[in-house]
């Protein structure tokens, strides 16, 4: 899966964008405050049709703009693909269009163009609380399986339909969507606990390949009969007292949590920063191994200041994890070319005030 051309008008503090995209990917340099963030976000818009930072489309249009209109082209398994998507302001509308035709729904365009991105705030993956995982968790599976966001999405709607009913102290109309969480509670469970299975020790390999010389663990926690349909009954009797008493389900995958441990301690707690930013991307690149195993093909990696507060040695190993000149593009971001490590060999192109420009464009003739 390859980027060839992003197009863009009205996006943020971009300048009307239309920019062919090298192989590779590369590298886009520029002061803060310039746009470097805003053309990963870009880039990114496509895999969910929604701000890769949480903001509302109405916040990416640019100040005076009526809306915002962007568009990928890129090729996968050796066919030409091109996604546009166009929001406007008046009436908060939003348009999808995949190769001409338009989609009635967000979930049929998603997967099309996959892409993996890595901001600073994602550390919070690992220093943050468990919703920032479990929702890291349920993107990468939904992403990577449009039955696990079948699932997701139905066990979500009855678990809300369940919690209305609780705040009502209706409890024999809060038990009958009991039978819809146990099915598809017990799929989302079951996805979940078998990720973590195979990518743990990935995960693990990871962080020892990044330079982390501590031990590291990387686990599910979670009730595990919750994987089987039979074993709700049990879980969602023993709680049901409470559950009334407080207005919400207390036994489900909505409480879980993904552990990551450095020793004996949770890294969150025990971990420097430089840990903490290290385990963030390697979970970050296991999200990327897990889309290529999906679907046969890798993501183009996005990368926010990756390389700042990693020290020379963690930042040579990182570009060698990158898998740099094989299947990926990474796009990277920097706001000095001495910030990022040598072995990253990529074109470079300015980012200053909004637009966006090979390097040699800017340089003095």
């Amino acid at each position: 899966m390859r980027a060839v051309r992003i197009e863009a008008s009205g996006f943020r503090n971009l300048a009307r964008l239309d920019l062919a995209l090298p192989p590779g990917g590369a590298v886009f340099l520029g002061h803060n405050g310039h746009g470097k963030t805003n053309l990963l976000e870009l880039l990114y818009y496509p895999v969910l049709y929604r701000s890769v930072r949480g903001a509302r489309d109405a916040d990416l249009v640019q100040f005076g703009e009526p809306g915002f209109h962007v568009a990928i082209e890129f090729e996968r398994h050796h066919r030409a693909v091109r996604l546009e998507a166009g929001y406007l302001t008046a009436g908060r509308r939003k348009r999808l269009v995949a190769d001409g035709a338009e989609a009635e729904r967000v979930s049929q365009s998603l997967g099309e163009w996959l892409a993996v991105a890595f901001l600073p705030g994602d550390v919070s993956l690992v220093s943050g609380g468990a919703s920032e995982r479990r929702q890291f968790l349920d993107r990468t599976l939904a992403l990577a399986d449009p039955g696990y966001l079948r699932a997701l999405r139905q066990y979500r709607g009855a678990l809300m339909q369940r919690n209305a009913a609780l705040k009502r102290q209706e409890a024999d109309t809060a038990a009958a969507f009991d039978p819809a969480l146990a099915r598809f509670g017990s799929a989302v469970v079951t996805a979940r606990m078998a990720w973590c299975e195979q990518y743990g020790p990935s995960w693990t390999d990871t962080c020892n390949a990044l330079g982390e010389s501590m031990p590291v663990k990387l686990q599910y926690r979670g009730r595990a009969e919750l994987a089987s349909p039979e074993g709700w009954a049990g879980a969602l009797a023993a709680n049901r007292r409470r559950d009334l008493a407080l207005g919400m389900t207390h036994a489900g995958p909505h409480r879980d949590d993904l552990t990551l441990a450095l020793g004996a301690a949770p890294l969150r707690v025990a971990g420097s920063t430089g840990q903490q930013r290290t385990a963030a991307i390697a979970l970050k690149l296991c999200e990327r191994d897990t889309f290529e195993a999906a679907h046969g093909d890798a993501p183009a990696l996005l990368l926010d200041d990756v390389f700042a507060e990693l020290d020379s040695e963690r930042q040579d190993r990182l570009a060698a994890r990158l898998r740099l000149g094989s299947a990926p593009q990474v796009f990277v971001t920097a706001p000095r070319p001495e910030e990022l490590p040598a072995a990253l060999d990529l074109p470079i192109y300015r980012v200053i005030q909004g637009s966006v420009a090979p390097q040699r464009e800017w340089e003095p003739v």
